[in-house]
């Protein structure tokens, strides 16, 4: 469909993924509507700079997400991962239904029903099940691991090697964050494909070993893959060592990576996304004087 001027309204719009989807929706033509707790944010000037509405607020008061809704036409919904999230998220999705929101899109995480049964994102899970069982018009994207992630501390690779407790040999699907809010804006334009489908996107699929190799290519740096003892994560925090203990057995589906570019030809695949946004980013470390 022709945007026509409708408006998104959109959660999350100064993180990554909200921020991902406000530059595809308003690329397409669409308006937006940001949601922001910090109206100072630098995040914020540079969504009002790119051309979206930006209004206070927070995710906990009902009545304002009923006024912030009002005459917009979708919503696109991604929340922090914490014990507020599905208190918040079932707002966003009453305040959605009454008034009368046309297309809801809500970005979980890849295998959200598994992970439930692991005892980990369990409040991704429920609040797709909140949403279907409101039966809105709606669509549950289901990201893989963010591609960004190898750039920022938790792989640690500014220290010169790729730390996890993953195994090396263990298949990995991955995702540029740039392609979720590709898959959110395409949901958006073509509604009679995308309503009532949850569909789990990845661009890559990938070991951890190659994608330490395919770093060590792209930044002309050796960085070794380094497999950290799971009990080590275990006694720092129990719930992501039960998340990696769900990766490390396998098992679950990967996604269809052809059947995805035929909806989003342009959907990157890891080494594609080290040449348009992943080499810059490395280069801009401080790396350690050991790498």
């Amino acid at each position: 469909m022709a945007p026509l001027q409708k408006t998104v309204f959109v959660l999350g719009a100064t993180g990554q993924q909200g921020g991902a989807t406000t530059r595809h929706l308003l690329a397409k033509g669409w308006r937006v509507r940001a949601f922001s707790r910090d109206p100072n944010q630098l995040a914020v000037q540079v969504l009002r700079r790119a051309g979206a509405e930006v209004i206070q607020g927070d995710a906990d008061d009902r009545a304002l997400l009923e006024e912030a809704m009002q005459d917009v036409y979708g919503v696109f919904c991604v929340l922090p991962i914490g014990d507020d999230e599905a208190r918040q998220g079932k707002n966003v999705v009453d305040a959605a239904q009454a008034v009368g929101v046309q297309h809801f899109v809500y970005s979980s995480v890849i295998g959200a029903e598994r992970l439930f049964h692991h005892g980990t994102n369990v409040n991704k899970w429920q609040l797709e099940q909140y949403l279907q069982k409101h039966n809105l018009p709606a669509t549950i994207l289901r990201p893989a691991m963010f591609m960004d992630l190898f750039v920022g501390p938790p792989f640690g690779v500014s220290q010169g090697r790729l730390a996890s407790a993953i195994k090396s040999d263990v298949a990995l699907p991955l995702i540029a964050v740039d392609d979720i809010g590709a898959f959110a804006a395409l949901a958006f334009d073509h509604p009679n494909t995308y309503i009532g489908k949850t569909i789990e996107i990845a661009g890559d699929v990938l070991t951890l070993s190659r994608i330490a190799a395919e770093i060590s290519r792209a930044t002309g740096r050796s960085i070794p893959y380094v497999q950290l003892p799971i009990e080590t994560i275990r006694q720092q925090n129990a719930d992501f060592a039960r998340a990696l203990d769900r990766i490390n057995e396998g098992g679950g589906d990967l996604p269809d990576i052809p059947a995805l570019c035929k909806l989003h030809p342009d959907l990157m695949p890891f080494d594609v996304w080290l040449v348009k946004e992943g080499k810059e980013r490395f280069e801009s470390f401080k790396w350690s004087k050991h790498a």
